[in-house]
């Protein structure tokens, strides 16, 4: 018993001084978390300018790579139905010329020409209406990779706080609910 209290004395007197020990200026000096970015004005506009340039550019210079294949498969899309729609459209317009000249061995030869001009019309309709879709996916990329340069700088700390607040009205004791908008500098 008595060397086990020696021992216990040892490491009283001599190991517990370092494990509270603690450096004076680390408990001075404050540590700023929360950094302000700097706010570049030009990065919508160099979005914008790339996604124009290349669609899927300005996704990726706003670091938003998920975005680059939905925009991608958006625009394919849509050019795939131009194309198939234009290369009917064609198709059925060659067919009633040929018909129109003379000729009825086409691959169409069960239909009048009353249907081959509905086919072009429906074809045609079908092909502007797929164009017109693959120019708005077009310029949609655009506006999204601005939209998305312009709020990645939007500033959203704990300085700007909208909260809502109860509290209890002081006549009637009832309570009352409230809305508070609170800056700090």
């Amino acid at each position: 018993m008595n060397k086990f209290f020696y021992i216990a004395i040892f490491f009283f007197l001599f190991g517990n001084h370092s494990i509270f020990a603690q450096q004076i200026g680390e408990a001075l000096i404050a540590k700023d978390t929360v950094k302000l970015q700097e706010i570049d004005p030009l990065r919508p506009t160099k979005a914008a300018f790339y996604s124009a340039l290349l669609p899927g550019l300005g996704q990726a210079y706003n670091k938003k790579y998920w975005k680059v294949p939905i925009v991608y498969g958006a625009i394919g899309t849509s050019m795939y139905f131009y194309v198939d729609n234009n290369k009917k459209y064609h198709n059925y317009r060659d067919a009633y010329k040929r018909r129109l000249a003379g000729f009825n061995d086409d691959q169409y030869q069960y239909l009048d020409n009353s249907r081959l001009i509905a086919a072009q019309r429906f074809y045609q309709r079908n092909r502007d209406l797929s164009l017109l879709i693959s120019v708005g996916f077009y310029i949609l990329n655009i506006v999204e990779a601005n939209v998305d340069a312009h709020l990645a700088q939007f500033n959203v700390n704990d300085k700007l706080t909208f909260q809502p607040e109860i509290y209890q009205n002081e006549i009637n004791y009832k309570p009352n609910l409230g809305l508070s908008l609170n800056y700090k500098f």
